[in-house]
């Protein structure tokens, strides 16, 4: 059977003229007489009867009309509803954001306010392999990812967070190997990246940092740190520089504390248009932040 010959029955069987469905098909009368008998003889029943100067159903030919006509209205919506898809996924960007989730934030926010059509599916999965945009973060000496439509990235420095009071009062700067007794306040869950990166800066320093309480909330660890809790690590632009009356900043001399935050672009659409489009807007975002190198 061809969808064709099951399209022409169903026709067929609505208006039961065969001549006048010919016509609103297109195709010459004969030809669409052989298609019903051709089917007839592949299913080894008669579909149709003749009546008067017209045809009707037969039983089997009503049973068969009940199993096809949901089928064919089903073929018949099919395009139709393939475009709309086709054009929500044009118009949606799924990104991976495992690192300076609260920038891509506002990011997305401020984006969406110019361009309402567009919709967002954000993600914090490391293990993730297809995406639109992937949002991740490395030591500046690590290398960047490749075998991507186009990517950027930016180098941010790590401050250590101290309570205001306590031994580090009135200090403009630190070594990284004075917080070696301290006890430290961390990043975890969807922030394993960040983790990795400052539990190396540790070692680079001589110590393993004695981490008292992790948390996957960046807010948590700052009102922890400024509670006088611990320190911990602080991304400079991605969680802002501002003291608090409780809480410090310190640069870190010793040594060089830095990470890469780097967005790559992969080419997953037929139309990738929307996707170049946010991706041109992000790169404008980081700009007002850092400096942003493009590879």
């Amino acid at each position: 059977m061809e969808l064709s010959q099951l399209r022409y029955f169903c026709a067929v069987a609505e208006s039961q003229h065969m001549t006048q469905t010919a016509e609103r098909l297109h195709i010459a009368q004969p030809a669409l007489t052989q298609s019903i008998r051709r089917l007839e003889r592949e299913l080894g029943a008669p579909l149709f009867a003749p009546k008067g100067r017209g045809i009707v159903l037969t039983e089997c030919g009503r049973f068969l009309y009940r199993k096809l006509a949901p089928v064919v209205e089903t073929l018949d919506r099919l395009p139709r509803e393939l475009a709309a898809m086709a054009g929500l996924e044009r118009d949606t960007i799924h990104m991976n954001v495992l690192a300076a989730s609260s920038l891509l934030t506002a990011s997305v926010i401020e984006y969406k306010r110019q361009q309402q059509h567009i919709h967002f599916q954000l993600f914090q999965n490391g293990e993730m392999e297809v995406c639109d945009l992937h949002v991740s973060t490395l030591l500046p000496d690590r290398r960047h990812p490749k075998g991507v439509a186009r990517a950027f990235c930016c180098t941010e420095q790590i401050f250590l967070a101290v309570p205001r009071e306590g031994h580090y009062a009135g200090r403009s700067s630190v070594r990284l190997a004075e917080a070696a007794q301290d006890e430290f306040i961390c990043l975890s869950g969807g922030y394993k990246q960040f983790r990795a990166i400052c539990d190396h800066l540790c070692t680079r320093a001589g110590f393993a940092p004695r981490v008292i309480f992790e948390s996957d909330s960046p807010s948590a660890v700052r009102n922890l740190i400024s509670a006088g809790m611990g320190v911990g690590f602080w991304p400079a632009f991605t969680w802002g520089t501002l003291d608090t009356s409780e809480m410090l900043l310190l640069p870190i001399e010793e040594p060089v504390c830095q990470r890469d935050l780097v967005v790559t672009c992969s080419h997953n659409k037929a139309d990738n248009r929307e996707v170049r489009n946010y991706y041109e807007f992000l790169v404008e975002f980081f700009r007002r932040f850092a400096e942003v190198r493009e590879f």
